[in-house]
């Protein structure tokens, strides 16, 4: 999606709305013309000189201790756990905080279970089904809980995505037991291991795979574009994914999730903030934005004179 800061806010009015959908399956399962006549030769114009681009630098420890500390400092007023990891694939530079979190995945892991799809479908040397395709936009651009069950199945459950993850390289994964595809738990730095696998060329998936996945996710539908979308800049591509669940095992707290890739403006930024604990979802949204939004900051070249 071309992401624009304004369409953003509707996405906090809208999420106590998207909420109670489907709760329970959470938990379960882009030369002039010569004159005539000879004149007098005329000083050809001084050619136009374009600005040159403003010096970068890139972060320093020191100011990834400052974002670190404007994390700490704005958690703390705050209820719940996050964890956060970026990369900016235009540098290499990543940063993380809260490294020891672990939560549910709730939706998120639908991103999960589409590639372990494609793995499973690139195994047998087949292509999706018009079904599969079908089941596979509702359940990354809606959100939609059936169709992410359906294809659960089809994996072959957790086993299915145990075996998928292995094969991504994730190593903090853990599928959740029998339909409970929501219950699956992982790690901010998982998660961007996964999105890496979105955008690496040594990535198991073919380019027509990772492409496929990344234009559903930049395809979410508009309710649900915030999270790690509050990072981006305007008019940046943002492709992302969102779960949001209140467990029992929290009772009742909120989890809230948000991965995704920002490119633009000369960036290119996989963002991974997973989270449990909030209050209510309006507030673990503001959390997640907040902590995607500083954090970025750790890994993007600013200008030196800025």
């Amino acid at each position: 999606m071309r992401f624009r800061h304004a369409a953003l806010r509707t996405g906090v009015a809208a999420v106590t709305t998207i909420a109670v959908v489907g709760l329970t399956v959470h938990e379960q399962p882009d030369n002039a013309p010569m004159a005539a006549t000879p004149r007098a030769p005329v000083a050809a114009p001084a050619p136009a000189i374009t600005p040159a681009p403003a010096p970068t630098h890139e972060p320093t420890p020191s100011e990834r201790t400052r974002v670190s500390r404007a994390i700490r400092k704005y958690l703390d007023d705050r209820a719940g756990r996050v964890s956060v990891a970026v990369k900016d694939l235009a540098t290499g530079t990543t940063y993380s905080y809260g490294s020891k979190v672990r939560t549910a995945t709730a939706s998120i892991v639908k991103v999960d279970i589409l590639m372990a799809l494609l793995l499973q479908a690139q195994r047998d040397e087949r292509a999706l089904s018009a079904y599969e395709r079908s089941l596979a936009a509702q359940m990354i651009q809606h959100s939609d809980n059936g169709a992410a069950s359906t294809l659960w199945s089809s994996i072959g459950g957790g086993a299915g995505l145990d075996k998928a993850n292995r094969k991504l390289g994730l190593k903090q994964t853990t599928a959740g037991p029998g339909g409970a595809w929501g219950s699956t738990t992982t790690s901010a730095a998982d998660q961007l291991r996964l999105l890496g696998a979105l955008t690496s060329k040594k990535s198991p998936l073919s380019a027509k795979h990772r492409s496929y996945v990344l234009r559903l996710m930049e395809g979410v539908v508009d309710e649900q574009a915030w999270g790690v979308s509050a990072a981006a800049e305007r008019d940046a591509t943002v492709a992302l994914k969102n779960g949001w669940l209140p467990r029992q095992v929290d009772g009742g707290a909120w989890t809230v999730n948000s991965i995704g890739r920002i490119s633009g403006g000369g960036h290119d930024c996989l963002v991974a903030v997973i989270s449990a604990g909030h209050p209510s979802l309006p507030a673990g949204v503001a959390t997640v934005e907040r902590v995607a939004t500083l954090a970025t900051r750790a890994v993007r070249p600013r200008k030196a004179n800025g």
